[in-house]
């Protein structure tokens, strides 16, 4: 009985191998072998840089069909609502507008056409077109990878390959995206770096499309609306006096009064109006919001992720040019931009 218990008693050799295997890991960058310490679940590989974290776990498939339904239901509700403003909206106004004048009735048409055109394309690039993926990079080999070239890399353990610092994984699209901002349901795709412009110039043209349909449903709801009645003496009479509140409240009550003798066309202009603010406010918010943060240099995410700590970022108005700039830009031929260009230039290099 001793003799077996002393058998059973591990070495000091036995227990410092037993040990050293426990702590012995591999990169999944690179594939070197480390010896790590047990309280350190996080590390960065000495050679390529990759970070590790062998505490991540999977749980990407709750909620997913519900968040797939929700998305699609967003879309077709946006896409109807845009499709139901522009048919109502020339149903309802533009025949007013010929009424008053030819030449006012072709030119507003030019503009609802080249405002629709703009709106319904942007939104379908955003929403339809491929957020970002990260590029392919050799991993997984010592021989392939060099020294820091997966520097501040992490394994996305939902796509099974290494995800770039700047990229971020979305469980609803199933795939890590670059630069990505945030995942809009209304779209029913993710902001990333190669739809963010699409989005920007969506949310540009909705503002200016909205407001637009605003005013042109003011303006022609005006025309047929209904002859208001109220007592003009009885205006004057309390203008003068002093009670100003009491005449605009007579002015709105004999406004409402006459809007029950309203049209069909009337109404779809009083819902046009009301719907087009509304949006408007909304859309104005969020177009405000994302400039800010293109302006600062950040993206919705990055943002969430500098909270409560020192980051250094570049608040200037070159982060919305470099942000709106066209692969080639006019600006950059002229002189001083040209200097500019060629100084940065020397500085890199």
């Amino acid at each position: 009985m001793d003799f077996k218990e002393n058998n059973d008693d591990p070495s000091p050799e036995a227990s410092y191998l037993s040990s050293v295997e426990d702590l012995e890991t591999s990169c999944w960058g690179c594939g070197s072998h480390l010896i790590l310490s047990s309280y350190a679940p996080i590390f960065k590989c000495g050679w390529c840089g990759a970070i590790t974290n062998q505490n991540s776990r999977k749980n990407e498939n709750k909620g997913f069909w519900w968040r797939c339904l929700r998305d699609r239901c967003f879309v077709c509700i946006l896409i109807a609502f845009m499709l139901f403003v522009i048919c109502a909206g020339v149903w309802a106004a533009f025949p007013v507008v010929f009424s008053v004048s030819n030449f006012w009735g072709i030119f507003h048409s030019i503009i609802a056409v080249i405002l629709s055109v703009a709106t319904l394309s942007t939104f379908s690039l955003a929403a339809f077109r491929s957020a970002g993926a990260p590029p392919i990079i050799p991993w997984g080999n010592y021989s392939v990878v060099g020294k820091g070239g997966l520097d501040n890399y992490t394994y996305c353990q939902y796509c099974s390959k290494p995800k770039s610092p700047r990229a971020h994984h979305c469980s609803t699209c199933r795939m890590c995206i670059l630069d990505m901002d945030h995942h809009c349901p209304f779209i029913g795709n993710c902001v990333g770096a190669a739809n963010h412009r699409s989005f920007i110039a969506f949310l540009i043209s909705a503002v200016i499309g909205t407001t637009y349909v605003s005013v042109m449903a003011a303006y022609t709801g005006l025309h047929i609306w209904p002859s208001v009645k109220y007592n003009s003496l009885d205006l004057v009479r309390r203008s003068s006096n002093g009670f100003a509140f009491s005449a605009v409240k007579e002015v709105v009550l004999a406004f409402l009064r006459s809007a029950v003798f309203l049209s069909a066309r009337g109404l779809v202009l009083v819902y046009l109006f009301m719907a087009s603010v509304s949006v408007e406010i909304g859309l104005c918010v969020l177009l405000w919001q994302q400039l800010c943060y293109i302006y600062e240099g950040h993206t919705y995410l990055s943002h969430l992720s500098s909270q409560g700590r020192e980051v250094v970022r570049e608040r200037d108005c070159q982060n919305l040019v470099r942000f709106f700039a066209c692969p080639y830009p006019s600006f950059l031929y002229l002189p001083r931009f040209r200097n500019c260009r060629k100084a940065r230039k020397k500085r890199t290099f």
